[in-house]
């Protein structure tokens, strides 16, 4: 591909337009219009390929229900009773609030599907915990917190497995399950960290919960405990599809925290329905730019290019993940997580299928990639989130980031070379991949 090419100019234009301010959804259909003026092609056909990719794919509506699901949790009460109830498991042992801010985004996750709305709900909440009093410094809760919060799309529901599926055909039920257990050694390994560092700065041992106090704190707990459940019961059960489980976690968390907490009012009712339309306009635009730029990269062969590339080097199937892990975390440093599942990762897919690769657990796998770009300097979104809460240096928060992003690169690794680990669930529930 020479540099003066049509797909060359059209990425210069994207790259260029990106760097000038424009949101890289828009960036991507200007440069895919440009694209089909350059080779004489009709420019209805990026009209054609977005709609079509929108209107027909049901399984994108799980993602504003996922959103608006999260956006009611945070502003009823159901992440602070979660919060009390995680206190009682972890917050005795030493940096206690550092371990209640990880399980409690293990459980948050069986309900939001997204890192920035757990980092921006219930991690607000855990860092005026943790620096109230002087326990931790701001950095230090910050940095969990970004940490934290990346678990959310890995433990079901998730709303980039479900981007993931679109342009795999991967079956979303199977990589919901798959995610359960890799959500829970990056958790473990977060604690661990945790806990070693809690040691050796002398973080404080919290008080513990009186022994009366417990049982009302459970009580009110399990509501906001049950909807992960009925979720996954509802999606193994054969009940409710994927898309629709989705929209009865919306409904369960509005009627939850409207009748049973009565914490949520009209107004925050209405903030909630908009903040979720803001962020699923934002979403749909970036999904819209990547499926007309796909439609760019399948004209120029580019996923054949790669595999023929590939073939040249006669990688197995480990060695291309190993590939693919280190350029998804250079890319991760740079790009967008959503940029990179629906501009990047259909590129690879074509490949993995050629040398055997499980795609379930490739999804997977690219998945937690990803969600470890949020924390990855210089571009790490999670980063500048927990940056503006705590109002501390970037360079602060980053610093106290780096011992979690390498016990998660760990993670990844033990996950990359380890199939079972994301397999074996699914397998339990009948898949045969």
């Amino acid at each position: 591909m020479s540099f003066t090419s049509p797909f060359a100019i059209t990425l210069w234009g994207i790259v260029l337009l990106s760097m000038f301010g424009l949101p890289i959804g828009h960036a991507m259909i200007v440069g895919s219009v440009l694209y089909l003026i350059l080779v004489g092609q009709d420019l209805g056909i990026a009209a054609e390929q977005l709609l079509q990719g929108l209107y027909n794919s049901y399984v994108l509506l799980a993602v504003p229900l996922f959103i608006f699901a999260a956006d009611i949790m945070n502003v009823g009460s159901l992440s602070d009773r979660l919060l009390r109830f995680c206190q009682i498991l972890v917050g005795r042992f030493r940096g206690g609030l550092g371990h209640v801010n990880v399980v409690a985004n293990m459980i948050f996750a069986g309900m939001s599907g997204s890192a920035i709305a757990d980092a921006v709900g219930i991690g607000r909440i855990l860092i005026g915990l943790m620096t109230r009093s002087g326990k931790y410094s701001p950095a230090y809760a910050g940095a969990i917190t970004a940490a934290a919060a990346v678990i959310g799309p890995i433990i079901p529901p998730s709303i980039p497995m479900v981007l993931y599926a679109l342009i795999s055909d991967a079956s979303i039920g199977y990589l919901f399950l798959g995610g359960v257990i890799p959500g829970i050694i990056i958790g473990i390994v977060l604690m661990v960290m945790n806990g070693i560092l809690a040691h050796r700065r002398g973080f404080p041992v919290e008080d513990k919960v009186p022994l009366r106090d417990m049982p009302g704190i459970v009580i009110h707990a399990i509501p906001a405990l049950l909807l992960p459940v009925i979720l996954l019961f509802g999606i193994y059960g054969g009940v409710m599809t994927p898309t629709e489980a989705a929209a009865a976690a919306a409904a369960y968390a509005f009627l939850a925290s409207v009748i049973l907490y009565r914490s949520i009012s009209p107004a925050q009712a209405y903030g909630a329905v908009l903040s979720s339309a803001r962020s699923t306009a934002s979403v749909g635009i970036l999904i819209a730019g990547a499926l007309v730029f796909n439609y760019v990269v399948t004209l120029e062969n580019i996923p054949q290019t790669l595999r023929l590339f590939m073939s040249g080097y006669d990688l197995s199937a480990v060695g291309f993940l190993i590939v693919v892990n280190i350029i998804l975390l250079i890319l991760g440093c740079l790009l967008e997580g959503s940029t990179i599942l629906l501009v990047i990762v259909p590129i690879f897919i074509p490949t993995a299928k050629a040398l055997g690769i499980d795609l379930v657990h490739f999804g997977v796998v690219v998945v937690v990639n990803i969600m470890i770009g949020l924390i990855t300097p210089p571009y790490g979104l999670l980063l500048f989130v927990v940056a503006n809460m705590t109002k501390e240096p970037l360079t602060a928060i980053v610093r106290e980031a780096v011992p979690f992003m390498i016990v998660m690169i760990a993670a990844l690794a033990f996950i990359t070379f380890v199939p079972e680990s994301v397999l074996w669930l699914p397998r339990i529930m009948g898949y045969k991949g």
